[in-house]
C-alpha cells in the first residue's frame, strides 16, 4: 500500500524537474544573447602628406620602369615584325628559284630520256667518227659541269631556303614573347597610376596643393644638395651644333602632356621627348631611358654639356636633357606636362652624350 502511494508523487517530481529544465533554457540563452560584442579593430591611423606624397611617388616610379619594359617590348615587335616581312620575300624568292631550277634540270633530264636515255658520251664514244668526237668532247665536259653546277645550286637553294623559314620561325617565337610582355607591362602602368591617382583624388583641394608644395619642396632640396657639391664650377665645356639643335627641339615641347609611351609630336614620355629631340638633330639613339643609358657613351659629371642625356635612379627608370646652367627639361610623369627643372632634383645615376 505505501510503495503504491509514493508511486504519483515521484513521477510528479520528475514532470517538475523537466518543467523547471524547460524553462531554465530560455534564461540562458537571453544571457548569452546579452553578452556584449568584441570591439571592433582600432581604425589604420591616417597617412600624413608626405608619406601620401612618397606612396603616390613610388607608384609612379613604378610605373615609368613599367613604361621602359613596354617602349622596349614594343620597339622589338616592330623589329621582328619588319625582320618576319623581309624574311618572307626571301623565302618567296628561295621558292621561285627553287622552282626555276627543277625546271632546268627537268628539261635535261627531258632531253637525255629523247635520246634512248643513254648519255652523249656514250653515244659519241659509239659514232666511230674521231673528229666528231674531238669537236664535241669539250662541249661535253661543259654540259656535265653545267648539270653539277645546277645539282649544287639547287641544294643551297634549299639549305637557303631552310634557314630562312628556321629564322621566320625564331622571329614569330620571340615576337609573341614580346606581345605577352607588352600586355603585361601595360596592365602594371595603368594599375598603377591608376592607384596614384585615386591616391591623390582622395584628398581635399587644399591638401592637393600642400601635396604639390611638398613635391616642389622635395626638388628644391635634391636641388640645393647637388649644386653643394661645386658642380657648375666644374663645368664649362661647350655644346655642338648638334647638341643645340636637340636642346632646342626638346624645349619646344615644354608645356605638352606626360603620356607614357608617347613618342611626340603632341605629347611624350621621358626617353621619347629625348630620343625625338635628338632626332631632330639627326641622331638615331635608343627608344627607352634603360637602353639609352646602357648603350650610349657615359660621360663624367664635370664634362656634362647641354644635349647631354641625364638618366635618374638605380634602375634608370627616368632621362632628362640638359640645356646648361644646372638645369634639365624632362617630361615628369603622368598628369605632368614637359617642363624644365633643376639637374639635379632628382637621384642622378649618371650622364650619357649622344653624340
Amino acid at each position: 500500500m505505501n510503495r503504491r502511494r509514493r508511486r504519483p508523487y515521484a513521477a510528479a517530481a520528475v514532470t517538475v524537474a523537466c518543467a523547471l529544465a524547460v524553462l531554465a533554457t530560455p534564461v540562458f540563452t537571453l544571457q548569452a544573447a546579452a553578452a556584449p560584442l568584441p570591439p571592433p579593430p582600432p581604425a589604420a591611423p591616417k597617412k600624413t602628406l608626405e608619406e601620401v606624397r612618397t606612396e603616390i611617388e613610388a607608384l609612379y616610379h613604378q610605373a615609368a620602369a613599367a613604361t621602359d619594359a613596354y617602349n622596349l617590348a614594343e620597339e622589338r615587335t616592330e623589329t621582328q615584325s619588319a625582320e618576319i616581312v623581309r624574311l618572307a620575300r626571301m623565302i618567296e624568292g628561295g621558292r621561285k628559284r627553287i622552282d626555276a631550277l627543277k625546271a632546268q634540270a627537268g628539261a635535261t633530264a627531258r632531253a637525255q630520256y629523247r635520246s634512248g636515255g643513254i648519255p652523249r658520251s656514250a653515244q659519241l664514244a659509239l659514232s666511230g667518227d674521231p673528229q666528231l668526237y674531238l669537236d664535241t668532247a669539250g662541249r661535253l665536259r661543259e654540259g656535265a659541269k653545267a648539270t653539277t653546277d645546277l645539282l649544287g645550286e639547287l641544294t643551297r637553294a634549299q639549305a637557303e631556303l631552310d634557314t630562312y623559314a628556321s629564322e621566320a620561325g625564331d622571329n614569330w617565337t620571340k615576337l609573341e614573347a614580346d606581345r605577352v610582355r607588352q600586355a603585361t607591362a601595360k596592365k602594371e602602368i595603368n594599375e598603377k597610376i591608376a592607384a596614384a591617382k585615386k591616391l591623390e583624388s582622395e584628398l581635399a583641394a587644399e591638401e592637393r596643393e600642400r601635396l604639390r608644395r611638398l613635391e616642389e619642396q622635395a626638388r628644391q632640396r635634391a636641388q640645393t644638395k647637388w649644386l653643394d657639391t661645386g658642380i657648375l664650377d666644374e663645368l664649362g665645356a661647350e655644346s655642338t651644333a648638334e647638341g643645340r639643335e636637340a636642346v632646342e627641339s626638346a624645349l619646344a615641347q615644354v608645356g605638352k602632356p606626360y603620356v607614357w609611351g608617347a613618342e611626340g609630336p603632341d605629347s611624350f614620355d621621358c626617353s621619347g621627348l629625348t630620343q625625338s629631340a635628338w632626332a631632330a638633330a639627326g641622331e638615331r639613339i635608343p627608344r627607352t631611358s634603360q637602353e639609352q643609358w646602357r648603350l650610349l657613351p657615359r660621360v663624367q659629371p664635370k664634362d656634362m654639356r647641354p644635349g647631354d642625356l641625364i638618366v635618374y635612379y638605380k634602375d634608370a627608370s627616368h632621362i632628362g636633357m640638359y640645356i646648361g646652367d644646372g638645369k634639365m627639361v624632362h617630361a615628369p610623369r603622368p598628369g605632368r606636362n614637359v617642363t624644365v627643372a633643376g639637374a639635379g632634383s632628382m637621384e642622378i645615376l649618371g650622364i650619357v652624350r649622344p653624340s
